[in-house]
């Protein structure tokens, strides 16, 4: 089998087109491949399935551990530059994902915008150690503090990890720019979280920080955009195709 292994943002991914759509068959594929000793080495594996439907194409995502997600931000912009270079799709086109139908955009220079899922608020105010969390559904659930990135320890985002189900993310709001460090479901920390980065820009619109557009920088330094249009999020950012393989799996 073939698999293109994609960065974006920080975060990279292994892509592969498949018809077998077996979750065990693919569970244990994401742990061998995502393996960085023994493996390609990825946060996660995405699986496309070409369709006659409404939209391009149907997605699966496999984070590290084989754990299955609804959605994933970076991923959602790997796999539609991936169905465009594959002519699976053309540069405007849409997709099904376990959140739900996901539209992207193709521009110059390899960006990709997606629009996501329309964002819930799950719970406000809620006080762990000492920092003020909102829950929010981006697509996966978001747990967001605004009260900066040096607040980020490691034993604590696990614990809320478990605690909430969701990722956890700590966030600067600085000079109209936000700089956001994300614990991820069946990963860790991470470079960079898309939807996260979403959770935190719809958060600080919540609080008035921000208007309708805003530059986000993850942890990887890596530009992101964030902007709500029609109350929907659009996430834009650049994603690289880093090399295609061939394995016996």
């Amino acid at each position: 089998m073939e698999f293109h292994k994609y960065y974006a943002n920080g975060n990279d991914f292994i892509i592969f087109q498949t018809n077998n759509l077996d979750e065990n068959y693919l569970s244990k594929l994401a742990i061998k491949l995502c393996n960085r000793h023994s493996g390609i080495g990825a946060d996660g594996l995405i699986v496309i399935k070409k369709n006659d439907k409404d939209y391009d194409f149907t997605w699966g995502f496999y984070n590290q551990d084989g754990s299955k997600a609804n959605m994933c931000g970076n991923g959602a912009r790997a796999a539609a530059h991936f169905a465009y270079t594959q002519n699976l799709a053309n540069k405007n086109m849409s997709f099904l994902t376990g959140a739900g139908i996901i539209k992207a955009t193709i521009f110059d220079d390899d960006f990709v915008e997606i629009r996501l899922t329309k964002a819930k608020v799950i719970h406000e105010n809620l006080v762990e150690f000492q920092n003020v969390f909102c829950l929010i559904d981006t697509g996966v659930p978001h747990l967001v503090t605004l009260d900066g990135v040096q607040n980020y320890n490691e034993e604590n985002a696990k614990y809320l990890r478990e605690k909430y189900d969701a990722n956890v993310n700590y966030a600067t709001f600085k000079d109209g720019v936000l700089y956001v460090r994300t614990y991820e479901r069946g990963v860790g920390e991470t470079l960079a979280c898309g939807t996260g980065m979403n959770a935190c820009f719809y958060y600080a619109r919540m609080l008035k920080l921000v208007d309708e557009k805003a530059t986000i920088y993850p942890k990887s330094n890596d530009i992101c955009e964030v902007s709500f249009k029609d109350d929907y999020l659009y996430f834009k950012a650049q994603v690289k195709k880093i090399f295609s393989t061939t394995l016996d799996c």
